[in-house]
């Protein structure tokens, strides 16, 4: 019963209509003087009968700088009680094995998604780290419906 917007619509599109104004108003990040501002999403999930903004997902191929940027989002969600609820979740192909251990040392990328991310899904045959919040993309939905307290 959930629907799914493109971030690229919200920001770009005018005249959204009623439903998706509200959806984009629910994701919005203030910051005060300057203004008010979507996060960098490429997804959006709602609850299509409140507009409430439940999760947004960025995709990313490789991570290296880019994991910062989501986790930057995802606090920036924390900080406000509109938006603290919102999950944030990454999709990659880590292409670049930045989730990788390097000598049995977790990477910063890897410390970033397992302390500030709601969880990270891989879409990889590789070998990758075993963890509660780093799985592959095929767990996603579950997990989503775990979160929400939908199964």
């Amino acid at each position: 019963g959930l629907k799914l917007i493109s971030g690229k619509t919200l920001e770009r599109t005018i005249n959204l209509g009623k439903q998706l104004s509200k959806v984009k108003r629910n994701a919005l990040v203030n910051y005060g003087e300057f203004g008010c501002h979507l996060p960098d999403v490429d997804i959006v999930i709602y609850q299509p009968d409140t507009c409430e903004v439940l999760a947004i997902i960025s995709s990313k191929s490789s991570l290296r700088e880019r994991i910062a940027q989501t986790g930057y989002w995802k606090l920036k969600l924390l900080a406000d009680e509109v938006t603290q609820h919102i999950k944030v979740y990454l999709f990659s192909l880590d292409e670049d094995g930045a989730l990788k251990d390097e000598n049995g040392v977790p990477k910063k990328p890897r410390a970033i998604v397992e302390v500030d991310l709601d969880g990270t899904y891989l879409l990889t045959e590789a070998e990758m780290p075993d963890s509660d919040k780093i799985k592959l993309l095929e767990y996603f939905i579950q997990d989503l419906k775990t979160a929400l307290g939908l199964d």
